[in-house]
């Protein structure tokens, strides 16, 4: 059963790899093509001691599979967000959390990619 069918707009959707989990509003999801349109709100790195989160409230929004997203639990998020908008956001989104973006993605597209050719 494919669950983004289920998704709607304006949830707070998790992305998932290693250590790190990328929390996206959905904007819609793209029905004919299976893909989920999302706004990222932040990334967390989870680490022993504290988790660290980076903004990413500026950046570029994402298409991507629907069935790599789940939803977010609000108590999971809501202590990540009441923390992020503690802060004003930025002007722009800095560089470091930008690359931090792109590296989750490109290792989570690398994992997603084998694991789809395995299941062939």
């Amino acid at each position: 059963m494919d669950m983004s069918l289920d998704f709607q707009p304006g949830q707070i959707l998790s992305l998932e790899h290693g250590d790190r989990n990328l929390y996206a509003e959905l904007i819609q999801v793209v029905v004919s093509r299976q893909l989920c349109w999302v706004r990222p709100l932040l990334l967390v790195t989870h680490t022993p001691e504290m988790p660290i989160i980076t903004d990413l409230r500026d950046g570029s929004d994402l298409l991507w599979p629907g069935e790599l997203f789940r939803p977010a639990l609000d108590t999971e998020v809501i202590t990540f967000l009441s923390q992020l908008l503690a802060k004003e956001p930025k002007s722009e989104l800095d560089k470091l959390a930008k690359q931090q973006l792109h590296q989750f993605i490109h290792q989570l597209w690398q994992a997603y990619q084998e694991g789809v050719m395995s299941n062939e």
